[in-house]
C-alpha cells in the first residue's frame, strides 16, 4: 500500500554532509481521519549497510567482533561493543560487501552467504535499511587476522564463541547490539534450534 498521495513535502534542508547526510523536513501528513497535519523530522542518512553472522554447526560455535562504538560510549555503555561483522554497501551490492566485511574484519573469505532478512534499523530517524546474513565457515576459510581497517579508525577484536555462550551474552547485557541479537536469535530459531 503506497502512502504517497498522504505525504506533501514542503520543505527540506540541509543541516550536515560532514560525513553522511543529517537534513531537517518540513512536510504535512494526512491523518487517518483526512485531515492534514504539518509535521517536522530529522533524517540521517549514512547509507545502507549488511551484517553477517558466520557459524560453524558442527563446532556450535559462531564468530563476532569487540570494537569501541563512541556513540554507545556517550550514552553511557562503558565497554567495548560485542557485534557480528557488519558495514555499509557504500554502492556494491549486500552479498558483495558483506564477504569483504568478512574479509577486514574478521580474516575469513566467506563465499557461500545467505541473506535471511533486511529491516530499518532505527525508522524514526535513520534512513538506513541493513541486509542481515548468516553463513557457514571453517577453519580452511581463515585468510588473515581480521581487525579491521586501521585507517578507517577499526581496531576490532576477533572472537570465537561457542552458539550457547554467545546467546547467553544476551540476557546478561554484554552484547546490547541490536542487529546482533536479532542474528543470533535467527541462529537459535533457524540454525542451532
Amino acid at each position: 500500500m503506497s502512502i504517497a498521495d498522504r505525504i506533501r513535502v514542503e520543505n527540506v534542508r540541509l543541516l550536515s554532509d560532514n560525513k553522511y547526510i543529517l537534513k531537517t523536513t518540513t512536510f504535512a501528513w494526512r491523518r487517518s481521519n483526512g485531515e492534514w497535519q504539518t509535521q517536522h523530522r530529522e533524517t540521517y542518512d549514512r547509507g545502507s549497510g549488511a551484517a553477517l553472522l558466520p557459524y560453524n554447526r558442527a563446532r556450535r560455535t559462531v564468530i563476532l567482533t569487540r570494537q569501541l562504538r563512541y556513540p554507545a560510549f556517550v550514552s553511557g555503555y562503558d565497554d567495548l561493543m560485542i557485534e557480528v561483522p557488519a558495514g555499509l554497501l557504500d554502492g556494491a551490492a549486500p552479498d558483495e560487501r558483506i564477504r569483504a566485511e568478512a574479509e577486514e574484519e574478521i580474516g575469513y573469505r566467506i563465499v557461500d552467504v545467505h541473506k535471511v532478512f533486511e529491516a530499518f534499523m532505527s525508522p524514526g530517524a535513520v534512513t538506513e535499511t541493513l541486509h542481515f546474513f548468516v553463513a557457514e565457515y571453517d577453519p580452511t576459510m581463515k585468510i588473515g587476522d581480521g581487525g579491521g581497517l586501521a585507517d578507517e579508525g577499526e581496531d576490532i577484536e576477533v572472537l570465537e564463541l561457542p552458539f550457547d555462550d554467545a546467546f547467553a551474552m544476551i540476557a546478561d547485557r554484554r552484547i546490547v547490539d541490536a542487529k546482533t541479537i536479532m542474528l543470533l536469535q535467527h541462529a537459535a530459531l533457524r540454525i542451532f534450534g
